[in-house]
């Protein structure tokens, strides 16, 4: 199962993840990557207002079917973040965590790993930095 994790701290706003992303579906505003955070189907605002029923859970990623898309932007306008834009074709465009490619362009195009499909390695490293802040205030 995919994921996508972003790490604003070490973010240079370099727009490499923008610039790779097939989707064009990932911004970065004032060095925090902003993307789709594929909630859970039971609770995805998008999957579940679709009339066409076009967004599914694929693999871990809420995925639009553009081949059933009617691109009447309903996805677009319940999403909480703004993730979904629609196309020059008018249909519904979203991060969909690059599930049908061999790996993540994003990920793979960000020079200082702001971003990354491993979640256990910046819980430790916040976990860590946690721990040694609250050393400093035990002192």
């Amino acid at each position: 199962m995919r994921e996508l994790i972003a790490n604003p701290e070490l973010c240079i706003d370099c727009m490499k993840c923008e610039r790779n992303c097939p989707q064009n579906a990932i911004r970065v505003h004032d060095g925090v990557p902003l993307f789709c955070m594929h909630c859970s189907p039971e609770k995805a605002p998008c999957l579940n207002v679709c009339p066409e029923k076009a967004i599914k859970e694929l693999g871990g990623a809420i995925v639009i079917n553009s081949d059933i898309c009617i691109g009447c932007g309903m996805c677009r306008d319940v999403c909480p973040i703004a993730a979904i834009s629609l196309d020059v074709d008018g249909l519904a465009t979203k991060c969909d965590l690059c599930v049908n490619e061999d790996s993540q362009h994003c990920i793979d195009n960000c020079p200082t790993n702001a971003l990354t499909n491993d979640s256990s390695k910046l819980v430790t490293t916040k976990q860590n930095k946690f721990i040694e802040e609250l050393k400093k205030l035990k002192v």
